[in-house]
């Protein structure tokens, strides 16, 4: 059965047309947000300091989780690194193809190459793929075996507590919910729209934790309000 794939659409349609129709997102826990496809075309110019950063930080054999519609890679080719891009998403998929990006159509968690990588790239809160607080772990450990020695795994995350906090900076969260950063989301665009799925915002000290625990010692390299960049590198 073929899987709805609104983002993918967008992104085809996209490159294809110049339409700036926007990609819905729909949250059980907060009122629907949009995403403009031009941010998913956006130039270097017009990328903040924090992604410019992530950027500086890729060297060697990069692998880009998530790659969208290519920006990152594309910038990265620039530089003369070599870059492989994974995507869940068939027609983003089939968007990097057209670009000359070599890309495999697959999850994360089911990516094994017969080769190893010196960077992973997760922007975009690319380390939301994880999907809760407590599948981080088995996440990160998985990315570890996909590095040579001495690799890393540069990403960027939200701490999403100030969603919770009232006017008077008290917290009001659910107590029977594992973790405030588990989100469940779904994507619309036009008359297309994909199933539900989990997606994690992990504030920085927990991504710490975890990270040490896992063998990756890990170094928050910017921030900005709620969001930062954080470089995990093997031990």
């Amino acid at each position: 059965m073929r899987i709805s794939d609104p983002i993918g659409e967008a992104i085809l349609d996209y490159a294809e047309n110049r339409q700036a129709n926007d990609i819905i997102v729909s949250s059980e826990l907060c009122e629907d947000d949009l995403i403009p496809l031009e941010v998913l075309f956006r130039t270097r110019k017009e990328m903040p300091e924090l992604e410019l950063k992530a950027l500086e930080l890729c060297r060697g054999d990069v692998l880009d989780v998530g790659a969208g519609a290519g920006i990152h890679c594309l910038e990265l080719q620039k530089k003369g690194l070599n870059v492989f891009a994974i995507e869940a998403s068939l027609g983003a998929t089939e968007h990097l193809r057209n670009c000359n990006i070599p890309v495999e159509h697959v999850l994360f968690e089911n990516f094994a190459p017969n080769t190893k990588y010196d960077t992973i790239l997760m922007l975009m809160n690319g380390i939301g793929i994880a999907g809760t607080l407590g599948q981080l772990k088995a996440t990160l450990l998985h990315a570890k075996t996909l590095l040579k020695p001495g690799g890393q795994l540069i990403c960027d995350s939200s701490d999403i507590r100030y969603l919770y906090e009232d006017d008077d900076g008290a917290l009001w969260m659910n107590l029977n919910a594992e973790y405030y950063g588990n989100f469940r989301f779904q994507m619309h665009y036009k008359k297309t729209s994909g199933p539900w799925f989990d997606w994690l915002y992990i504030d920085y000290d927990s991504l710490h934790i975890i990270a040490n625990k896992v063998g990756f010692s890990c170094k928050k390299v910017s921030e900005q309000d709620h969001h930062f960049l954080a470089q995990l590198s093997i031990n």
